[in-house]
């Protein structure tokens, strides 16, 4: 079953969390995480991002850079944030979008973009 990661290019927990809001709403020009600008507001994910999930044919898997450290080190060569695809729990997981690419897109091309190089589902 293929499977998406998509990392976040920020920390985990609530203290981070509440940091992080803060940080987009105050100064969202230097905010590091271009995935989590896009996916989520102030305080919660976006509906139509939360929507999008669920008609995913695919398992999303969410991680922060400290859990991504911890689980897959291997993958800390990509610039975060990065969404990361693999065909099964035994393949290596490859880049599918960049964090270059995240930087340019509004959701709506975000949702476009993984729609068109994700495999067709039959």
């Amino acid at each position: 079953m293929t499977e998406l990661l998509f990392v976040y290019n920020a920390d985990s927990g609530v203290v981070n969390g509440l940091l992080d809001s803060l940080h987009k709403a105050l100064s969202p020009a230097t905010y590091a995480c271009s995935l989590c600008a896009l996916t989520y507001g102030a305080t919660s994910m976006r509906p139509q991002w939360r929507e999008f999930l669920k008609s995913l044919p695919v398992h999303p898997t969410f991680l922060h850079r400290d859990e991504l450290a911890r689980r897959y080190p291997t993958l800390l060569t990509e610039p975060l944030p990065a969404v990361f695809r693999r065909e099964s729990a035994a393949a290596d997981w490859q880049l599918f979008v960049a964090a270059a690419e995240l930087q340019t897109l509004d959701l709506p091309d975000l949702i476009q973009l993984i729609r068109q190089r994700l495999p067709v589902v039959s």
